[in-house]
């Protein structure tokens, strides 16, 4: 559904990303794993279009995309749910969902209201809300509304650029939750995580990031057994056998297990 092939972009003089080649099918979920400043952001922000490619190609279903504007991209597919939320604290609910389809023009008021429900499904808390000013949601509630506002583009690819970044604990467990269910719908999901552990839980596939560009790629199971991400990545070495270790890889485990992750 999603591909780059020998894909490079940087900022002003500085190229950030080199050669980036991935693949990311329909109804599967691929982690991309790395450091702060490794180019995460910078990837998903070269797919979208908000930051221009200088080499290589971005396709979707085939087609070279790379050469289109970002409005371009959302109407053929791609969706962004952008780091830090970005929610329109003083706008209701439902103006924030209705901005996810601004790229559509104006649509008529039953199929306006039929695409809020379709988004809002996984969501269930937003749709008795929706009047309600946005500000008045919780943390986690608003990474809820942001993915349901991406979702308003009726994307075929879904990008999310640090879901859990600022969450407590017991929501971010809620907000990976609520991306694995995502996968059944048949959604190209790219996640750009920090959290590398819960990302590659609910992962199918993984690509390793650093210095911009991709050292390893496979299936996100191997990848959260490889020593040397646990050493990198995931807060805690094969190496050192402390039960604090021992513990981050049974939640793991059992995170896996709830999940259902593939």
């Amino acid at each position: 559904m999603l591909e780059t092939r020998g894909l490079s972009a940087g900022y002003g003089r500085d190229t950030v990303l080199h050669d980036i080649d991935l693949v990311v099918r329909p109804g599967e979920i691929v982690a991309l794993i790395g450091a702060n400043g490794a180019g995460k952001s910078t990837l998903v922000k070269a797919i979208s279009g908000l930051l221009p490619a200088r080499a290589g190609e971005v396709l979707l279903d085939g087609a070279r995309i790379d050469a289109l504007s970002p409005r371009e991209r959302v109407l053929r597919g791609v969706c962004l749910v952008p780091e830090g939320r970005q929610t329109f604290g003083g706008l209701s609910i439902e103006a924030n969902l209705r901005l996810g389809a601004f790229a559509r023009g104006r649509l008529e008021p039953a199929a306006l209201k039929e695409l809020i429900d379709a988004s809002c499904a996984p969501f269930p808390i937003l749709l008795p809300r929706r009047h309600e000013p946005a500000a008045n949601l919780s943390g986690g509630q608003q990474q809820m509304l942001a993915i349901a506002r991406g979702l308003m583009s009726t994307p075929k690819a879904l990008m999310l650029d640090e879901p859990s970044l600022g969450l407590a604990p017991a929501l971010v467990s809620e907000i990976f939750r609520l991306i694995a269910e995502l996968r059944a719908r048949g959604f190209a999901i790219l996640l750009s995580e920090q959290n590398a552990r819960q990302s590659l839980a609910i992962s199918d596939r993984a690509y390793v990031i650093e210095n911009g560009r991709i050292t390893t790629g496979g299936a996100a199971r191997d990848i959260l057994a490889s020593a040397d991400i646990a050493e990198k990545y995931l807060g805690v070495g094969h190496r050192i056998g402390d039960s604090a270790g021992a513990r981050q890889v049974a939640m793991t485990a059992r995170l896996r297990e709830i999940m259902g992750a593939r």
